[in-house]
């Protein structure tokens, strides 16, 4: 006997109960056969990690660091200070530079410069690099700078493309009697003019995975044949009796149907590196494998980006070097950056360490902050002081705020003495252990 689906079904008769086994399961072994769900929570792609609070430097209009704000607490004149250079930044007046953060561990040197980060935006390169990460047995010292340094530096690339804007009238697809071939119509529309345009079987399959209806108004790149949906026109919002969230309505464009529209890429130097170092290099960019590349083809990608300089196609946008604990690195990697602040594409460097008199790696003497004096004579220091305990106070308030954690009075005094005999960096494990014990406040 043959189900209904095609499984085999065996029929038995005992009396006058009849039972059916599908694959040797009766049906009442089978109703007792319970399913089981698991249900796992979501995790954020943003974790909360040690500056996750930090949304800038804190600072009015005129560069007067506030007490307390976008996550900043204290360090006045050290949150001044790069507040100054971040506007000229900013500004492009400012290249080539190294600048040097010292200050006792956990004073917030990691912090401002997190801080700076999220004040330039996304627009200007910001490479965050802990000293310890160029030593590699895959890449040598040199060639880890080199591209730390390369990804600091922006290149704004402007281009003009024909694109056709306006209003889809009405969309007419011809398949052939085989279907092999589609063809159709396009007619199109602004509020000055209306025009036929041929369809081909690529703009047909373009339209067709965008879902476009008469209606819409859309964007088409010639160059390239990409379409983008901008909305619904205005003039057919009476025509919908329910829309959903995402719907969004524009104005019937103006003007010409074919327009010129000038379209803005900013990519780094390391970027235009490995795409032009192998075949497949687009795809390195995401695998990160980019080896070493040789000084050759920079040479020739610079003049490149030169040239587009001068025909006014492309500008360079300088961006920021920040490099932790740069006491550990060596006297090689010193001689390096040296050279490297006097080429004509450099970022600013940023540097940060937390020791006093200390000595050279690689050498047998001893400089300030572990830094060789030729290069510490063309930096700019700032300095950076311990917290006070009503500045840990406050930073530990912000933390619990980021974190949803309850601390109760006496536990924020008792997290407060072990942050001033210690570091801050001891704190996030007591939401660790309050979690465990899953209890209501973090208490003591």
């Amino acid at each position: 006997m043959v189900s209904k689906k095609g499984l085999p079904v065996k029929s038995s008769q005992h009396g006058s109960t009849k039972t059916h086994v599908i694959f040797g399961f009766s049906q009442q072994a089978l109703a007792t056969i319970a399913t089981s769900t698991e249900v796992r929570d979501i995790v954020k792609l943003e974790r909360i990690g040690a500056h996750s609070h930090i949304r800038g430097l804190g600072l009015d209009d005129r560069l007067e660091p506030k007490p307390n704000a976008q996550g900043m607490v204290g360090q006045i004149k050290a949150r001044k200070a790069a507040g100054v250079i971040l506007k000229m930044v900013q500004q492009g007046r400012i290249a080539g530079r190294a600048i040097l953060m010292a200050g006792p561990p956990s004073s917030g040197k990691t912090a401002i410069a997190m801080g700076m980060a999220q004040s330039l935006g996304s627009d200007v390169p910001f490479t965050t690099l802990s000293a310890t990460e160029i030593f590699s047995l895959e890449m040598s010292k040199t060639e880890a700078l080199t591209q730390a340094f390369r990804r600091s530096i922006g290149v704004r690339i402007r281009e003009e493309s024909e694109v056709i804007q306006g209003e889809v009238v009405e969309i007419q697809i011809d398949r052939s009697l085989t279907g092999a071939t589609k063809t159709g119509k396009l007619t199109m529309k602004t509020s000055d003019m209306e025009t036929i345009y041929e369809l081909g079987n690529k703009m047909i399959e373009g339209l067709n995975k965008e879902k476009v209806i008469a209606g819409d108004v859309i964007l088409i790149d010639k160059s390239t044949g990409k379409i983008t949906k901008l909305g619904k026109s205005f003039t057919r919002a009476r025509d919908y009796d329910a829309m959903g969230a995402d719907t969004k309505f524009v104005q019937c464009p103006e003007g010409e149907l074919q327009t010129k529209k000038q379209v803005v890429h900013t990519v780094s130097l390391h970027e235009i590196d490995v795409i032009n170092s192998r075949t497949q290099g687009f795809l390195a960019l995401f695998s990160g494998e980019t080896g070493e590349i040789k000084s050759e083809l920079r040479d020739q990608i610079n003049s490149k980006v030169a040239d587009w300089r001068e025909e006014g196609k492309a500008e360079i946008v300088p961006g920021v070097l920040f490099i932790d604990e740069v006491h550990m690195l060596d006297i090689e990697c010193f001689s390096f950056l040296n050279r490297a602040l006097e080429t004509e594409l450099a970022p600013i460097v940023i540097m940060a360490s937390n020791r006093g008199w200390a000595r050279i790696r690689g050498t047998r003497y001893k400089s300030p902050h572990g830094v060789p004096m030729d290069l510490l004579d063309r930096a700019l220091i700032i300095s950076t002081s311990a917290y006070s305990a009503e500045e840990v106070r406050t930073i530990l308030s912000i933390r619990c705020e980021e974190e949803d954690a309850i601390l109760t009075p006496k536990a924020l005094e008792i997290l407060t003495r072990i942050a001033s005999e210690s570091s801050l960096r001891y704190e996030p494990l007591s939401h660790i252990i309050y979690k465990q014990d899953e209890s209501v406040d973090i208490g003591y």
